[in-house]
């Protein structure tokens, strides 16, 4: 490799809350700072509130409530998060046998979903007022095609379905 710069690496984790139908309870107003509490501890940095862009009179939705929340990690909290995640959260998820390979797109970037935050170490399921899926992205930078990307993830621990 000519420039060492240019290996590919990842550049950030955006971990995402879709708050959906949480939105449309009367109890909304009450549970989003819990639920922003929650996604603060478990990403180390305070997520942003999401509004929306338009009204949609469909799914009762008005322009500038708040949707969700999102968070961007990169440095030192991106890679204590990345190895909370390949060394805590997938030993505690039900019935993991891997991430599939369908998960990374051309860019290299790892899409992952997972259904219930409790899996975190930091979230008691007893003390939890809320329960939340999550989204995380991990945006790869200078990779030249997919199956570079998925060389770079395995060497970092992250499991593959066979």
């Amino acid at each position: 490799m000519a420039n060492p710069h240019s290996l590919p690496y990842i550049e950030k984790v955006v971990v995402n809350v879709g708050l959906g139908r949480a939105s449309q309870h009367p109890s909304f107003e009450k549970t989003l700072p819990e639920i922003e509490k929650e996604l603060a501890s478990l990403t180390g940095q305070k997520p942003s509130r999401r509004p929306a862009r338009m009204s949609i009179a469909g799914f009762k939705l008005r322009q500038g409530q708040t949707i969700g929340l999102k968070t961007t990690l990169r440095g030192k909290r991106m890679q204590a998060f990345l190895d909370k995640l390949n060394k805590v959260v997938f030993p505690r998820v039900r019935d993991f046998k891997g991430l599939d390979l369908k998960n990374i797109d051309a860019q290299g970037s790892l899409n992952i979903g997972l259904k219930e935050h409790v899996v975190f170490p930091e979230i008691s399921q007893e003390t939890s007022a809320a329960n939340f899926g999550l989204q995380i992205t991990c945006a790869m930078r200078n990779a030249k095609n997919r199956d570079e990307a998925i060389e770079v993830y395995k060497k970092l621990g992250f499991r593959f379905k066979k």
